[in-house]
């Protein structure tokens, strides 16, 4: 669906092309008419000729502010950028018609169009994830704001994604403190991943470098409130049989505490 324009918007420029696709043509002139203008920009649209489509859709604009299709010109211009990569234009084009048409039926679209521009900028974990952070955001508006549309539904996908990329920039932080013996630093990391995303593929191995961490600090009890946890809601994990064994060698077993900040976050989601 990414690559795709919102089908009602396909639509509509389609009826605009069938309109006026019997017109004559006219003669050069600096300011011509809209639809001679609005079907040329879609012509290069269709045959996929995106950076000329875009400085056309955006000649519409120009030449008609105030012609209603002015504003379907714009969210095509923004689809047009998002279709060369052109993410931060895309963005200005797209968050421009939401300013100027806040109730257009088009506006689900433009929120769509500007996380996607978000996404698809996400980086390795290794790098700063200020994207990614605006993609979850974005992602989240479109689930809020139109909960039932398509948007909404593949919104959702996307944000599973966003959130197990976050949590895995936090692991990666954390396991860089832990090996330096920064236990507290490491903590604070898994517990963002254990607090944050805990729906996330990561949150089994933050449970077990909690537990490594507390061992390591001495603090016993808290070490087997997070094997407990982690025994619990992720018995089959390989994470949870390492936990087990560091515990037993320590002549400790699992146990959970109630009033552990750890067995308190999971009490919430299972």
């Amino acid at each position: 669906m990414d690559r795709w324009v919102a089908p009602r918007i396909v639509a509509a420029a389609l009826a605009a092309l069938l309109v006026f696709g019997c017109a004559d043509k006219e003669p050069e002139y600096i300011e011509k008419p809209v639809e001679e203008l609005y079907n040329k920009a879609l012509d290069s649209l269709l045959a996929e000729n995106y950076k000329t489509a875009v400085k056309e859709f955006d000649e519409v604009e120009r030449q008609h502010p105030y012609s209603i299709w002015a504003s379907k010109a714009q969210l095509m211009s923004a689809y047009g950028s998002y279709m060369i990569n052109k993410y931060d234009d895309a963005i200005l084009s797209a968050e421009r018609f939401i300013q100027v048409h806040p109730g257009s039926r088009d506006a689900a679209y433009a929120y769509y169009l500007v996380a996607l521009c978000y996404y698809e900028q996400i980086t390795d974990v290794g790098r700063d994830q200020k994207i990614t952070e605006q993609a979850m955001t974005s992602l989240e508006d479109i689930i809020r704001r139109f909960p039932n549309s398509e948007y909404a539904r593949d919104a959702r996908l996307k944000l599973d994604m966003t959130r197990d990329h976050l949590a895995g920039k936090d692991m990666e932080i954390g396991r860089y403190y832990q090996k330096r013996g920064m236990y507290v630093g490491a903590i604070n990391r898994f517990r963002s991943v254990i607090e944050n995303y805990q729906t996330t593929s990561h949150a089994p191995e933050a449970l077990h470098r909690l537990t490594e961490t507390y061992l390591a600090l001495g603090v016993a009890r808290e070490a087997q409130s997070a094997a407990a946890v982690l025994g619990h809601n992720f018995p089959g994990s390989a994470w949870y049989a390492d936990s087990y064994v560091l515990l037993v060698g320590r002549d400790l077993k699992p146990e959970k505490d109630e009033g552990s900040w750890i067995s308190r976050a999971f009490r919430s989601i299972f």
